[in-house]
């Protein structure tokens, strides 16, 4: 594990120009994106075209790319980590949908792990799309899902990027998930459109 000083001074660093503290940056960081990609990947099934690499990789630049890396502390950078796991895994899942309505596809072989995004790309959607209404309603319970759901990260690590206590994470990733079952198989009646808190 990265020790939490080394990256945040990295993080600071590239935040203030030096483009080479992001290269010092992604060796110390590397394993536990992959770690994190792996816990996505977990219990996926069906066709795999999107590998845990490429997902690192396409995050890693993501985040990289941006204006500002979330530099405050490691637990942020995790935190976001997260959510640019989530923007690939959309995007990936949105243009593998357009692919599938206008022609064949063509399979591509990353490395021998890889994450099941066509057979899902739908459900994904479907649930970017929830996580979005969400966010709208509760940001934190939106974080909470993609810290958990997109990075992998325990309810430990979670209450380290949200600055709260793991029995808060607990109950708010028990009120999100409940909320979003609702929401993508849901009753008849949608008359509760926030979530119980």
């Amino acid at each position: 594990m990265t020790p939490p000083g080394d990256l945040t001074i990295l993080l600071q660093q590239a935040n203030e120009g030096d483009r080479t503290a992001l290269d010092r940056l992604f060796p110390l960081v590397y394993d536990e994106l992959h770690r994190m990609a792996h816990r996505q990947m977990q219990g996926e099934a069906g066709a795999r075209t999107l590998g845990t690499t490429a997902l690192v990789h396409e995050a890693y630049l993501k985040l990289a790319g941006g204006k500002d890396l979330p530099a405050s502390s490691r637990a942020h950078f995790f935190g976001a980590s997260a959510r640019a796991m989530r923007q690939v895994l959309v995007d990936y899942a949105r243009r593998r949908t357009s692919a599938k309505r206008w022609g064949e596809l063509e399979r591509v072989r990353l490395e021998d792990q890889e994450i099941a995004v066509d057979a899902c790309a739908e459900s994904l959607l479907d649930l970017d799309a929830a996580l979005t209404r969400l966010a709208a309603l509760s940001d934190r319970l939106s974080r909470v899902i993609e810290c958990r759901y997109f990075g992998g990260l325990s309810v430990e690590e979670t209450a380290e990027v949200m600055g709260s206590s793991p029995r808060t994470v607990k109950r708010e990733w028990r009120k999100a998930r409940a909320w979003l079952h609702q929401q993508l198989h849901g009753t008849e009646s949608r008359g509760e459109d926030r979530p119980r808190g």
